[in-house]
């Protein structure tokens, strides 16, 4: 069954948005805009027409960026899923929490297991300014019986709950079947990505008749491994029951296609809002969970998923919300996943918790031109390698195994030019910083992953040794 709500959700929802009209949006004399939050994985920045990939086109994707803003200098928390979607529901980094620091999430103890159900989270904000909540997709925050969407905010859920899916079987990396309508496992036929997007135009269509104001997540697969199109039924039968990473399976031509489902099915989300008479005044963000994997497109950018270089924590980031924002508009604000959550809530008029302060900002006013791009310290920390990054203002400061780097990114976006000696100063306050921040945050555990997908160690991209056993005295030690 798709995510529905029954009769006592309507009655409640609706009883709820009376009550509740939102002051931010009151105070801009509009209506609290829908949400759908359409989030891709292991996605390349520019594996969008819009962001420039020249071999494919993605018509609706795009229409995002003609209709809407198109943020050029947008990262993810984390080079990785998991680590990344905690920051992207509580707005906070994720090394803030210990499930925020182990990826895969191996579940080895209850403190890493899961999003504790008691935080704070994006769906649970707006239920309390009168939202509901749908997820549709991918979870990857913890399993049951303690952790789940609907222990977190979403009142529907419609998905997996594991790190990645097989498209056609459905099954999960350890070869068992991972699809749940809200807690209970189902069996559905259907290409994965095409299911999704059934689901999602299904929840448009039931929330409309609500009138009340709703927030849906549709955290696609794609194009996340396995290397699976919309016809490619029969390599889902070859790798089933083998590990589904596929390491002799994929290509480019079943790579693009994997990209073109996916926009077809934005498609099928954005006519679901226009059919309903709900575009004007709903918001839609699509953006991706970390950069790109084995057959993405990262240019102008060197790196991949699990990397701390540019490729792999540049994401495309699309909003339109023709109420609010212009048409056409590229914005240069530096932003960064945890974001999405201060700004969404100021959007709909609903309240922070001021006990989980978030570390994102509010993008609106950039995004509406109200406002100069802001200046901001970014940062970031990878076990594997141990990676360290941080954006202050254009420098990056960035560490791999022993060897250190500062990059100018806007002017050298592929991190070729060193200028830790030149420019030592910068050097050592940006450093400096890292360190600072780094010290505010949960101690940093053993890595799950110490190797890039495809067996190189991410120091490759940039010629420094495959050293991976040199010690580090200034690293924080596991507790």
């Amino acid at each position: 069954m798709p995510p529905d709500l029954n009769r006592r959700d309507l009655v409640a929802g609706a009883a709820a948005a009376a009550a509740l009209s939102g002051p931010g949006a009151r105070a801009q004399g509009r209506k609290r805009p829908n949400i759908v939050f359409i989030l891709a994985d292991d996605m390349g920045v520019a594996d969008i027409s819009a962001y420039g990939r020249p071999d494919l086109r993605t018509p609706n994707i795009d229409s995002l960026a003609r209709d809407g803003v198109t943020l050029t200098q947008a990262y993810a928390n984390s080079p990785v899923c998991s680590a990344s979607r905690t920051a992207l529901i509580t707005g906070r980094y994720q090394y803030r929490l210990p499930v925020g620091l182990e990826e895969p999430i191996a579940g080895t103890s209850p403190a890493t297991a899961g999003l504790p159900p008691e935080h704070p989270t994006l769906p649970s904000l707006l239920k309390k300014a009168g939202y509901s909540a749908t997820l549709i997709g991918k979870w990857h925050l913890g399993a049951l019986p303690r952790y789940g969407p609907l222990q977190s905010g979403y009142d529907h859920f419609f998905g997996f709950r594991g790190g990645a899916l097989d498209y056609f079987s459905h099954k999960g990396v350890n070869d068992t079947d991972d699809l749940w309508d809200d807690d209970r496992p189902v069996h559905e036929a259907g290409y994965l990505t095409s299911l999704l997007g059934s689901k999602a135009e299904h929840a448009i269509d039931t929330y409309a008749k609500a009138k009340t104001p709703f927030l849906i997540s549709l955290h696609f697969n794609a194009p996340h491994w396995p290397w699976e199109g919309p016809g490619d039924a029969a390599e889902s039968a070859r790798v089933a029951g083998s590990n589904l990473r596929g390491w002799d399976s994929g290509d480019m031509k079943t790579y693009r296609a994997m990209l073109t489902a996916m926009d077809d099915q934005v498609g099928r989300v954005l006519a679901a809002l226009r059919r309903n008479a709900l575009e004007q005044d709903t918001i839609v963000v699509f953006s991706s969970d970390n950069g790109g994997e084995r057959f993405a497109d990262t240019w102008p950018f060197n790196g991949r998923k699990t990397e701390l270089l540019e490729g792999g924590v540049r994401v495309p980031a699309l909003i339109r919300w023709p109420a609010a924002l212009p048409k056409g508009r590229t914005c240069e604000q530096t932003a960064m996943t945890m974001d999405w959550l201060p700004t969404l809530l100021a959007a709909a008029g609903a309240k922070p918790d001021p006990a989980y302060a978030s570390d994102g900002i509010d993008l609106l006013p950039a995004l509406m031109g109200k406002a100069a791009p802001q200046p901001r310290s970014l940062f970031w920390r990878y076990k594997a390698n141990r990676q360290r990054a941080a954006r202050v203002g254009d420098l990056k400061y960035l560490k791999i195994l022993d060897n250190e780097f500062l990059f100018d990114v806007v002017t050298d976006p592929m991190e070729r030019a060193n200028l830790k000696t030149r420019r030592k100063n910068d050097f050592e306050r940006i450093k400096a910083a890292w360190m600072a921040w780094n010290g505010s945050m949960l101690p940093e555990i053993d890595a799950s992953f110490t190797e890039g997908f495809d067996g190189s160690l991410m120091a490759d991209h940039i010629g420094t040794p495959k050293a991976s056993t040199l010690a580090d005295p200034s690293l924080p030690k596991s507790p």
